[in-house]
């Protein structure tokens, strides 16, 4: 159930991707655009070399350079830089078109960039983080 859950989530995101594509020239959003598209092949370049710490820290890349793509377009201005998931969705009221499951999932993401950074956390991630559990989460 989880992974369909996620399964929607990225249609959520294909679309949006989408819809920024289609009808905005803003060179700052299709810049937001390009690198998150750059780090969901580098997502699946790790998960086929079994790097599943880096799969959940492309995964969270990628939403966050969607959601400054998304800021951008909303709010007609430069996002903060910050490494959240939840403040960019919570500025833009995105977070209100979310389900609770998606919200969920922004949940499960955010911490993965800031413990994928630091020994004591890489430890302890990369123990929990199976090829099974991978797949199945992000």
């Amino acid at each position: 159930m989880v992974s369909f859950l996620n399964l929607i989530f990225i249609q959520f995101i294909c679309i949006t991707i989408f819809i920024l594509k289609t009808r905005n020239t803003d060179s700052q959003v299709t810049y937001w655009i390009a690198m998150s598209d750059y780090d969901l092949e580098t997502a699946n370049a790790m998960l086929l070399t079994g790097r599943y710490l880096y799969v959940g820290f492309m995964c969270h890349q990628i939403i966050e350079k969607i959601l400054k793509a998304y800021w951008t377009n909303c709010l007609m201005e430069v996002p903060l830089k910050i490494h959240s998931l939840s403040r960019p969705a919570e500025r833009t009221g995105l977070d209100k078109q979310l389900s609770e499951e998606q919200l969920d999932f922004i949940d499960k993401l955010e911490p993965l960039n800031i413990e994928a950074r630091y020994p004591s956390y890489k430890e302890r991630l990369m123990k929990s983080l199976t090829k099974e559990n991978t797949v199945l989460n992000f």
